[in-house]
């Protein structure tokens, strides 16, 4: 490395060398030849008696004055001095010895190759740079010619740095690729029973989930060559290249057979054909279809194993998933309690705890994170902690940077009127009292008034356990426990405020969803309601189409009224019961600012035992 890079500074050195020398020659040359005189003025001023010695240099006149000036002239090639002046009219008694001394010096070889160098340096310094650049754009590190090469990387797995004990929470996606690892490490155990090696795997999950790990760690165990690229490095700005880069990339992978190809971010190349703003011809459908050509064309007999990661499979091309290509799925969806404590285990390793730690209280009270946010989560509290000069990471930096990975930073310099704080602490109460007072609701973790991120104070409510079916009292639960903010400002200040945006904005997105998607509207019936229709290139949703009739959709709206309307007077009436414990937790809150669970429950007891839970994060903001 040291070497070639020594090397190109010495050309670099000896470029630059040749080319101020015939910079400097040419000026030189420019210089001498602004008073260079012609022959007939040498003549006359030989005639007038002007001249004291004429000196001829190969092809070169000095001419020396009697002031003892001198000057330059060029002679004619087809004759010598002497008669050249005589032509012109000089006499011989003008050239005589005593008037005008002629020297004539022999030529010289080094004048004649350096006129000749004059002549072929340029030409040699031009081809020396085209030889130079050529041999630059064919190296490795130069794409200036090598546009169509595939830009994947290749790790050799001989020292790995992820291994399945890296990845936490994914048991049976990590069973399912366990499989993968074995077919390429003992290819005989299945084939003798006919079974045939698969040819993709494709991996599916919210961001965050791990995809990118857990090919590493698939990397790491298997002990075979494994290919790592990006979907965007296909394409490029010119036409083909995508196409010549797929294949430039099976060609290194048959090379190095068994071996891995792991494709990031698939759908950046895999999109549906068709859908494209540039119509059939898009440059990444081509690379598309060169990528199904190699992965299930005619030549098959190859131990490549593709794995790909998306976020989006909704948008795949369907001849991308059909099997022969990507022959297994694997889902790696939120982690549970426990996948989250284990991910919490494997993100501690080498971080100072504190002996109070408990990661099970910190795995349950984070439900919906994945292992990226749990990842963020233990680095925020370990920076809480070096702010604090701790040397250890204790449970309160572990909790606090569960607010901070939600809401944001504490706001403590934010100045709000007394009034607007005042506010703000029963908006928040009412949130806690109304959740409480309800069965299906989760238990209040949390409630404070000091602003975090865009919201002035929240509530936070954390399920005991995970669930992943919601149920219609539930949902109508927390819609309740939305509306009790507003339901509090109304019933003590007899007035409305802003603060409730966020929440009115969820209650009605959540009671719609009941209505039209749910079929949890005795009136309408068990019915889905409106088909959403997304654009594939952008793959995202741009509108709904109404598949109902105008009656229909008056009905919705009435039935969307009427969920939000029965939820706002439920909370109305819970705070009308329990005015008292509305009026001492926002006292409270107005004194300490934050209240945790305990010493909420110790003011405001739960009337009756929680039996609900909810995968997400509840959390209603001012």
């Amino acid at each position: 490395m040291n070497s070639s890079r020594n090397r190109s500074s010495i050309i670099y050195l000896l470029l630059f060398i040749a080319i101020v020398s015939l910079v400097i020659y040419n000026f030189n040359q420019t210089a001498n030849t602004q008073d260079v005189l012609s022959i007939n003025q040498v003549a006359s001023d030989v005639q007038k008696g002007k001249v004291q010695r004429l000196v001829e240099d190969d092809r070169r006149l000095r001419v020396i004055y009697s002031d003892g000036t001198e000057r330059s002239s060029h002679m004619e090639n087809d004759a010598t001095l002497v008669d050249q002046l005589k032509a012109l009219g000089v006499t011989t008694e003008q050239l005589a010895p005593d008037k005008v001394r002629i020297e004539i010096k022999p030529p010289s070889a080094w004048l004649g190759i350096a006129t000749a160098l004059g002549y072929i340096l340029p030409f040699v310094i031009l081809a020396g740079v085209f030889w130079f650049v050529f041999r630059q754009a064919q190296g490795s590190n130069n794409a200036a010619l090598s546009f169509g090469k595939s830009r994947a990387r290749m790790f050799t797995g001989d020292q790995p740095t992820v291994t399945f004990q890296d990845v936490a929470g994914e048991d049976e996606a990590k069973e399912e690729l366990r499989e993968v690892v074995e077919f390429l490490r003992e290819p005989e155990k299945f084939i003798s029973l006919g079974a045939r090696i698969p040819k993709g795997v494709l991996l599916v999950g919210p961001p965050g989930t791990g995809k990118t790990l857990l090919a590493k760690a698939v990397s790491g165990e298997a002990g075979v060559p494994f290919f790592s690229i990006s979907g965007s490095e296909f394409v490029e700005m010119f036409v083909g290249v995508g196409a010549s880069r797929v294949r430039d990339l099976f060609d290194q992978a048959k090379r190095h057979s068994p071996c891995i190809v792991f494709v990031d971010e698939i759908d950046a190349v895999g999109r549906q054909r068709g859908a494209g703003l540039g119509g059939s011809h898009d440059e990444r459908e081509q690379t598309l279809n060169q990528m199904l050509v190699e992965m299930d064309g005619f030549d098959t007999d190859t131990n490549v194993i593709i794995m790909a990661a998306t976020n989006r499979p909704d948008i795949l091309d369907p001849a991308l998933l059909r099997p022969g290509r990507f022959d297994r799925r694997v889902v790696l969806d939120r982690p549970d309690m426990r996948g989250r404590e284990a991910i919490l285990k494997v993100h501690v390793k080498g971080k100072p705890l504190s002996p109070e730690v408990d990661l099970g209280v910190i795995a349950r009270s984070t439900p919906g994170f994945v292992g990226a946010d749990l990842e963020n989560l233990v680095n925020e509290a370990a920076i809480l902690a070096a702010r604090r000069n701790k040397k250890l990471i204790g449970q309160h930096e572990l909790e606090e940077a569960i607010e901070r990975v939600i809401a944001g930073p504490e706001r403590k310099s934010r100045l709000i009127s007394e009034e607007e704080k005042r506010i703000v602490a029963y908006h928040e109460a009412g949130h806690a009292v109304v959740m409480n007072a309800l069965p299906e609701t989760d238990p209040v973790h949390k409630v404070s008034i000091i602003a975090r991120g865009m919201a002035g104070g929240y509530t936070l409510a954390v399920p005991e356990e995970d669930r992943t079916l919601m149920g219609r009292r539930k949902l109508f639960s927390d819609m309740v426990g939305l509306l009790g903010g507003r339901a509090a400002e109304e019933l003590v200040f007899d007035d409305i405020t802003s603060g409730a945006a966020n929440d009115l904005e969820r209650v009605t997105r959540m009671a719609r969803t009941m209505v039209t998607r749910l079929g949890m509207s005795e009136q309408l019936g068990p019915m889905v309601y409106g088909q959403k229709e997304e654009l594939i290139f952008l793959g995202r949703e741009i509108s709904e189409q109404r598949d109902y009739s105008e009656a229909v959709a008056e009905q919705i709206d009435g039935e969307v009224r009427r969920l939000v309307g029965e939820a706002h007077s439920n909370a109305r009436q819970i705070l009308i019961e329990y005015r008292d414990r509305l009026d001492a937790v926002a006292r409270r809150l107005l004194e300490v600012e934050t209240i945790t669970r305990d010493e909420f429950e110790s003011i405001f007891p739960p009337p009756r035992p929680k039996n609900g839970g909810t995968p997400e994060l509840l959390s209603a903001a001012v």
